[in-house]
């Protein structure tokens, strides 16, 4: 199947889904997780017609960000090393993985010497799995306090990775719990704006992400394919 086939195939599947629980199509946006494809594959993407592509490691990304970025904008989906910022910084419009305050800190600092702001996703880590990276929903509000008295960045949403299931369903506690967690933080109003961005859903579980509220889904072998 080519990568625009999945693509129709995966937007059909959306389709469904919005229509089905009464979202709207346009309130959901496709990041093409592009880590395990080649610079070729993701230039297909892009001449498909997928604007945003999610990236987990800067060494693995960067001669596909050095031939390609004009063309897309970049999410940066995998853990963030605190001595890789320097290297991720103004050259991926989000980063989906903030999960710490020395990470906060550093991505503040290296913001404020290019003069920018920095979209980013608190990464809460719902399902508890010792193998997730995230902050836990306890400490979750006290990290979000924190992060907002820096100035050079932006909380657009929250993130999670739910734990894989054989049966998607089981995946809906986690996708909820963090669509909760934002609505909290939106009524203590711990931020002067509003975080509206959910960033939840894969391959195998993105059609109850999108019932649950997810606004980014992180595709990669459904819609991109998988090589080597």
């Amino acid at each position: 199947m080519s990568v625009l086939e999945r693509k129709q195939e995966v937007e059909a599947r959306i389709a469904t889904v919005c229509r089905e629980s009464g979202r709207q199509e346009n309130d959901i946006k496709i990041i093409a997780v592009t880590k395990y494809v080649s610079l070729e594959t993701t230039e297909q993407v892009l001449n498909i017609g997928l604007q945003h592509i999610g990236e987990n490691r800067w060494q693995d990304v960067k001669p596909k960000w050095e031939a390609l970025h004009e063309r897309g904008t970049w999410h940066f989906l995998g853990h963030l090393q605190t001595n890789k910022v320097k290297d991720v910084i103004g050259k991926f419009a989000y980063i989906h993985s903030l999960d710490r305050m020395s990470l906060a800190k550093e991505l503040d600092k290296q913001a404020a010497s290019l003069g920018i702001e920095v979209n980013c996703f608190l990464q809460v880590n719902i399902s508890g799995e010792e193998t997730k990276y995230g902050v836990s929903p306890q400490e979750f509000f006290q990290f979000a306090e924190e992060v907002s008295k820096l100035a050079h960045i932006r909380v657009c949403g929250l993130m999670t990775m739910a734990p894989y299931e054989l049966e998607s369903e089981e995946t809906r506690p986690v996708f909820r719990g963090l669509r909760e967690l934002r609505d909290q933080l939106n009524e203590r109003r711990l931020f002067p704006y509003e975080v509206k961005e959910l960033s939840m859903g894969m391959s195998s579980d993105f059609d109850v992400a999108i019932q649950e509220g997810a606004t980014w889904v992180r595709l990669g072998t459904v819609l991109v394919g998988k090589e080597g």
